[in-house]
């Protein structure tokens, strides 16, 4: 892609500390679980963990995609834990979270691709903490029905898939999924009358007009709430930044979003797909 860009100050994040952070850290290694929260390197992790909350990451730390922008493992992952739900709602128990995001790798290896793993999680952690909800960021489960039905039966409060970037770019930076594919996901989602969630990063090579083509997109599939922030390279590996989109550009995304009808628009630099997510239940 050329020369390099250079990170600019306004994607500065503060280090993770404070008793609270460490408190659920130790929390989450003592119960052998995973979180995207630092599997994606987030930089927000700091912020969400100082303040008790976090994404929880189920079926292993080993995905079986290779998406080009994706700090997650890539292999053959062992097989699933069917303890791990359990494990899991006692986690969100400890942690005292009034919101929990649960999130998970692909694992096409699965002939369910994990999805009945995914609604027992959910259900234990309602037997658990029935006063917690609870938002699902899941993956496509290649789009069948009868999969993302699992998952919806249980009922979450919001069920996310993210579409990750636009039209054009989703062949060079997902691996398998497809942008109509995980529209149609959104619009079953929407159906169902759960509220529905998506999002993409910034600065993958996209245009203004592709980001707003996008929302319409997914407006039109009933998506309720868009989420858009900074791809930041994990490692040289992955793709490399296009370009550091400017905090204004961004709060012209928001302001974009609301106009075109959606309840909730995350728009800023250091915006990711769980950031604030206990909002968007309201």
């Amino acid at each position: 892609m050329g020369d390099r860009v250079h990170k600019p100050a306004w994607l500065k994040s503060r280090l993770p500390a404070g008793k609270k952070y460490l408190g659920i850290r130790e929390i989450v290694e003592i119960n052998k679980l995973h979180t995207i929260c630092t599997s994606g390197h987030c930089p927000n992790l700091a912020e969400c963990w100082g303040r008790g909350t976090a994404t929880l990451m189920i079926l292993g730390d080993v995905c079986t995609r290779s998406c080009r922008f994706c700090n997650v493992k890539t292999g053959k992952p062992g097989p699933a834990d069917e303890e791990e739900p359990g494990r899991v709602a006692e986690t969100v128990q400890k942690m005292g979270v009034k919101h929990c995001v649960i999130t998970s790798v692909d694992r096409d290896d699965l002939p369910d691709k994990g999805s009945g793993l995914w609604a027992s999680t959910i259900l234990r952690i309602k037997e658990m903490n029935p006063q917690v909800t609870i938002e699902a960021l899941i993956p496509d489960f290649d789009g069948n029905p009868v999969w993302l039905q699992k998952v919806m039966d249980t009922a979450p409060e919001v069920i996310s898939h993210n579409l990750e970037t636009v039209e054009r770019l989703t062949p060079l930076v997902r691996s398998r999924a497809g942008y109509r594919l995980s529209l149609e996901v959104i619009r079953y989602i929407s159906g169902s009358g759960i509220r529905s969630k998506s999002g993409i990063m910034a600065g993958l090579g996209e245009t203004e007009e592709e980001v707003y083509r996008t929302m319409d997109d997914l407006r039109r599939a009933g998506c309720e709430v868009f989420t858009i922030g900074q791809y930041l390279q994990p490692t040289k590996k992955h793709l490399e930044v296009s370009e550091y989109v400017p905090p204004e550009r961004f709060e012209k995304y928001r302001l974009a979003g609301l106009d075109k009808g959606f309840r909730h628009v995350e728009s800023a630099p250091l915006v990711r797909s769980s950031y604030h997510a206990e909002k968007h239940i309201l």
